[in-house]
């Protein structure tokens, strides 16, 4: 499930990298859903081309589009990532095999085990670390990568956590869905090591604002939970 604005130059390239040969090996099947936010560019197009499933949702937010999109995903085993061809797709027949294998509820991935030269600015690896250590001081979650937007889970497991729609419209869906996903009693989860590849296309995070969004979120979250 990957959502998507405007991402012509890395769509292709992210959905191209998915091993198919493992997943028809293993008997599963595959289905790739883009929650694309009224893009202007060939992104739909492209992804269409290539057999993904579109779902158009106009409202703002990275949160607002995996609220509209992770409902209607029919597969037990949902894999989230940007368009951009950061996130390592080539990895997830890996990822989800882990996942069965040590019988997991909810992967996260951590980038920065694995970043590729220029992947990612000391800006936003600054602020990245900030956010991580916010969390562990105010909730007690160790995880080295708190804003990862590669996750690896059984759909099954959103019924142990809030509602979707209790969740974050923007940026800090990222960090609430590893709060609620780790705190909950019910839910088996890990961070593992993952990678993180230079981006295609044009960058579309804004590092202090939206940072900031996020560690004031984590203040509310502690302050009213």
């Amino acid at each position: 499930m990957i959502p998507t604005l405007n991402e012509e130059k890395g769509i292709g390239k992210t959905i191209d990298s998915i091993n198919r040969a493992y997943f028809a090996k293993n008997n599963w099947n595959l289905e790739v859903i883009i929650i694309d936010g009224d893009s202007k560019d060939k992104t739909r197009e492209i992804a269409k081309g290539k057999g993904a499933k579109i779902i158009i949702d106009k409202r703002k937010g990275y949160g607002r589009a995996y609220k509209t999109g992770l409902p209607q995903a029919s597969g037990d085993i949902i894999v989230t990532g940007d368009a951009d061809a950061t996130y390592p797709f080539d990895r997830i027949h890996e990822y989800i095999q882990l996942l069965i294998d040590e019988n997991l509820d909810f992967i996260t991935t951590d980038r920065f085990a694995e970043l590729k030269h220029e992947s990612m600015s000391v800006k936003h690896r600054f602020g990245n670390l900030i956010l991580a250590t916010a969390l562990s001081i105010l909730f007690f979650i160790r995880i080295r990568d708190s804003q990862s937007g590669m996750w690896i889970f059984k759909k099954s497991a959103l019924d142990k956590i809030q509602p979707l729609e209790d969740f974050n419209d923007g940026m800090p869906f990222s960090e609430e869905l590893k709060l609620e996903m780790f705190t909950s009693k019910d839910v088996k989860s890990r961070e593992i090591p993952s990678a993180l590849y230079v981006r295609e296309g044009k960058a579309k995070l804004q590092s202090f604002s939206d940072g900031w969004k996020n560690l004031k979120f984590l203040l509310k979250k502690r302050v009213t939970s």
